[in-house]
């Protein structure tokens, strides 16, 4: 299991937890002076100190709940963790008042922890922006920076730069890498004429690109844009103790007032009686035991998840997965390998063995630096040192020609055989096909593709049987492949041959669909093109193992060890911790009823004592 957390992480982290400094310095303080309070020889100090220990640690809440008030929002948790505690400190049990205010903030700070891990960042992103562009002037080369280059403008891109700002290729042949954009690992050939887009990586040869776009509408730039916007239109889950307390306070805070001044009224007993009562009553409505059942509840379903290799950055975002009935996957290194390997060797006559064709090839491809003539140099297990190659060409987007014990081969695409007035078979293959020719006559072909993963066909079943009603494949890749792996692995839907924006209004059309009927959509994905889409999701869900940087960090849940069947294993892990939090809130209520009913019938056993075992 792949669990190394790389530096920027670790700096978030720790930014997270400085983040709550102050937080756990009051808690400490207040913790001590409550602690040393009973040890001080006169009362007033005693209760000076009692007070000091609960300001320091109700302040959050008090100032809320007075800036709530202002704002017509009178019943909440923090007015009821208010009103309940300074009614602890009227009846003098200080000690309970501040336990009660202290469990409240100890719980609250492991949620706002939780919560704190789950936002989205873009900053991994920029990895894939330019930040320079050399310019082909009259005078030469110049070095400016992205934003300053205006369509119409010439740039020079060298073998190993990143594209700048869309535009048309006009000198030179190469190879880019568009993974960035589209997902597909297969870097993309191209010649003068063609659009290439920014972000993606020139793997070759030198080239010259006329600028077509200015770049705040150039590819790059609309992907930030689009994560932006993403986060922006992306909803959270509100916290449970949050809705429960818009019910639960004004009914208890009702019952309260009305057991204050219903019974003197009737003339049941004495103001003085029943309006301690009433105190006692709002002290035990506390709802302490929820605000910490609740969030540990889901901490503990994180933590059992995070054994299991699967990081959920907030219990928001476990309990979302139980509503997900959609799950959107990307191909590339989430459903496949994300690596080419042979899968095809296809002599054309009987003279060339299947090895022998292999070996020809590989030994012709051993130079390249090309991801499919390496693949093909990687399945040849045999010793390359003793053939003798010379001579060797090799062009971008059409393949290598060189001389092997003799022999002029060429091995490459139905563009350098067409080159070389070579005749192919016309025949359709899954995959990326490696043609070979030996003095002018085709021996055969070698098919590359990129290989499903091995438990993919099971969480795909898996997850069906979880309550996911639709499952979808989102690629940049085209549709033959992309329909081939659909229906290899089972899933419901197939959208192909889609960049970032597009792979957006899909998820956005899902969402649309889906939460009609209160149902969530998860969204499966490893690359920086997915980014967009992980944020657009209810829930993005990211290969940590493989994935960029920038999918790690959009994604609300990361799957460390990139097996797609960890997806319905936190699904299960969701349903399970969901019950145990009902189970803890039913409870919870239940004993708390009980003693409410104690409370207000003026019961010896909801005296200090037990008051301070509730508490």
């Amino acid at each position: 299991m792949n669990q190394t957390i790389n530096p920027a992480r670790r700096r978030q982290t720790l930014r997270s937890l400085l983040e709550h400094k102050r937080t756990i310095a009051t808690l400490a303080s207040s913790t001590i002076i409550l602690l040393i309070a009973p040890l001080l020889p006169a009362s007033w100090a005693m209760i000076s100190a009692y007070l000091i220990s609960y300001l320091l640690v109700s302040y959050d809440v008090l100032w809320q709940s007075i800036q709530n008030i202002r704002h017509g929002e009178l019943f909440d948790e923090n007015f009821l963790m208010a009103v309940a505690t300074i009614g602890a400190l009227l009846l003098g049990d200080y000690p309970e008042a501040i336990a009660v205010m202290l469990f409240y903030q100890v719980g609250d700070l492991f949620e706002d922890v939780a919560v704190n891990q789950s936002k989205q960042s873009i900053s991994a992103l920029l990895a894939v922006k330019a930040t320079t562009a050399t310019v082909k002037t009259a005078m030469g080369t110049k070095t400016v920076a992205p934003e300053k280059v205006t369509p119409g403008q010439l740039l020079i891109i060298k073998p190993g730069e990143r594209v700048p700002l869309d535009g048309e290729l006009r000198t030179g042949t190469t190879s880019l890498d568009t993974s960035a954009l589209t997902g597909e690992s297969l870097p993309q050939d191209v010649q003068p004429g063609d659009a290439v887009l920014s972000g993606s990586i020139n793997l070759t040869g030198m080239i010259e690109v006329l600028v077509t776009k200015p770049y705040q509408e150039s590819t790059i730039a609309r992907i930030l844009d689009l994560v932006e916007n993403a986060n922006q239109k992306k909803t959270t889950t509100e916290k449970f103790i949050k809705r429960f307390a818009k019910i639960y306070t004004p009914v208890v805070v009702g019952l309260a007032v009305l057991l204050a001044i219903v019974p003197p009224l009737l003339q049941v007993g004495d103001w003085a009686t029943w309006i301690n009562r009433a105190l006692v009553f709002l002290v035990i409505s506390c709802p302490c035991a929820l605000v910490i059942s609740v969030p540990l509840s889901f901490f503990g379903g994180i933590g059992a998840a995070s054994r299991h290799g699967i990081l959920i950055k907030g219990s928001n975002f476990l309990e979302a997965l139980t509503a997900v009935k959609t799950v959107a996957f990307d191909k590339t290194g989430t459903l496949t390998r994300g690596q080419f390997t042979v899968n095809g060797v296809e002599p054309a006559t009987a003279a060339m063995s299947g090895t022998d064709l292999l070996k020809l090839a590989a030994a012709v491809e051993q130079q390249s630096t090309h991801p499919i003539a390496r693949s093909i140099v990687t399945a040849y297990e045999g010793d390359l040192s003793q053939v003798a190659v010379s001579d060797l060409t090799e062009k971008a987007g059409h393949g290598v020609t060189a001389t092997v014990d003799g022999q002029t081969v060429v091995v490459g695409n139905a563009k350098a055989m067409a080159a070389h007035q070579i005749t192919v078979p016309d025949t359709e293959t899954l995959g990326t096909t490696v043609n070979v020719a030996v003095n002018s006559q085709y021996v055969g072909r070698i098919t590359v593709a990129d290989q499903p993963k091995p438990d993919a066909a099971k969480a795909i079943q898996t997850l069906k049987q979880e309550g996911v009603t639709q499952t979808v494949l989102l690629t940049g890749d085209n549709r033959v492949i992309a329909g081939t792996i659909g229906q290899q692995l089972g899933l419901d839907r197939v959208e192909a041959e889609l960049l970032p924006e597009q792979k957006v209004a899909v998820m956005a059309d899902l969402t649309e669909q889906a939460h009609p009927q209160h149902q969530k959509v998860a969204f499966v994905g490893d690359g920086i093109n997915d980014t967009p889409v992980l944020a657009r999701a209810d829930v993005g869900i990211a290969m940590g193992g493989l994935g960029s940087d920038a999918a790690i960090e959009a994604a609300d849940i990361v799957i460390m060890d990139d097996q797609p069947s960890k997806l319905a294993q936190a699904i299960t892990i969701a349903h399970h911790t969901k019950r145990i939090v009902w189970q803890n809130i039913i409870f919870a209520l239940v004993i708390k009823i009980g003693f409410l009913a104690l409370g207000a019938s003026g019961s010896p056993a909801c005296g200090k004592q037990s008051l301070r075992t509730l508490a």
